[in-house]
Order: C-alpha cells, then sequence, then structure tokens
C-alpha cells in the first residue's frame, strides 16, 4: 500500500484488479477544500491513459513491478527470447508484448523486462539505438516539397523518415520511443 506522498513517476498501481502506471501527478492545494493528486495513469498491458485524481492521504495498492536487465538473443516465429543477465535465463516475450519495438531490437542488445509474479507486464528498449541504413534513395539538393527528409529502411526492417543527406550505410541514432531520426553516428 502506498499514499498518495508516496506518489511517484514510475509506481505502479493495482486498480480494480488492473496494473497501472504513474506517467505524470500534481499535488494540488485549492484555496479552499480537501487537496487532492491529479495523476495520469498508463495501464501496462493495453496501454490506455486515463487522468484519475485521488483525495490526498488516500492508500492505494501499489504492485511489485521487478525490471530485470536482459539480453535480446534471437526471434523464433512470433516470440522474441531474451536471456537474463543475472541468472542467464531465458524467456520468451510474445510479439503481442514487445508490439513496435521490434521495428529497433537488434541481436545482443541490452535491455529491461519489467515482471509481476512471474509474468512479464512490458518490455523497456534503451531510449536511443544506433541502427545502419540498408536502403534508401539519393537525396536530391534542392528537394524541399518533403520538407527536406526522405524514407529509410534500418536494418531490423523499420521505415524511418531521415534528412536528406542520409545515404545507405549510414549508421544512424534513433528514439526508440517513437522512432524518430536524432543524428548521425560517426564512425
Amino acid at each position: 500500500m502506498a499514499s498518495t506522498a508516496d506518489f511517484k513517476n514510475g509506481l505502479v498501481l493495482s486498480i480494480e484488479g488492473q496494473l497501472w502506471q504513474i506517467t505524470e501527478f500534481q499535488h494540488v492545494k485549492p484555496g479552499k477544500g480537501p487537496a487532492f493528486v491529479r495523476t495520469k495513469l498508463k495501464n501496462i498491458l493495453s496501454g490506455k491513459v486515463v487522468d484519475k485524481t485521488f483525495n490526498a492521504g488516500v492508500k492505494v495498492e501499489t504492485a511489485t513491478v521487478d525490471r530485470r536487465d536482459a539480453t535480446y538473443l534471437y526471434r523464433d516465429g512470433s516470440d522474441f527470447v531474451f536471456m537474463d543477465s543475472e541468472d542467464y535465463e531465458q524467456h520468451s516475450l510474445s510479439e503481442s508484448l514487445v508490439g513496435r519495438l521490434a521495428d529497433f531490437l537488434l541481436e545482443g542488445m541490452k535491455v529491461q523486462i519489467a515482471f509481476n509474479e512471474g509474468a512479464p507486464l512490458y518490455l523497456e528498449l534503451p531510449v536511443t539505438v544506433e541502427l545502419v541504413v540498408t536502403h534508401t534513395e539519393p537525396g536530391l539538393q534542392g528537394d524541399r516539397s518533403s520538407a527536406g527528409t526522405k524514407p529509410a529502411t534500418v536494418e531490423t526492417g523499420a521505415e524511418l523518415q531521415v534528412p536528406l543527406f542520409i545515404n545507405t550505410g549510414d549508421k544512424l541514432k534513433v528514439d526508440s520511443r517513437d522512432g524518430s531520426y536524432l543524428g548521425r553516428v560517426n564512425a
């Protein structure tokens, strides 16, 4: 159990049998009336985000989430296989659990897997990943109809928008949260 005073970003709450992670919170003390806490909660399984208000001092049930370091090994059909960095146990995560993060997974990549009572909840990648461009059309200087970007395919098969000066074979720094181009990595 946790009080609203214990709220912090990343804390996982168990509300009505579902797991919700606090993404934002704000303590509010109005001039009149009791204090309260305004939160943004993200459902761990569905990804749905909701706003919820708690009265100050209310006790809320928390869930134990164990984040473990792991290494991505390989893809086995529709599952992704990871090895725990501490006990070397292998964990298979389903395609639905990994979701769009599969676009940025490379063999040997260090990740974190969150578990609740032994069941995997979600996967966390590093915020930035380095990927090599496997295909992109040559950029035409002076072509500004597309705001100076063009599509490029990276080694994981994902397609993202990159500046015109990027060529096939370039190594890029990509934000794994939204797939946006951050910069080129100098070799």
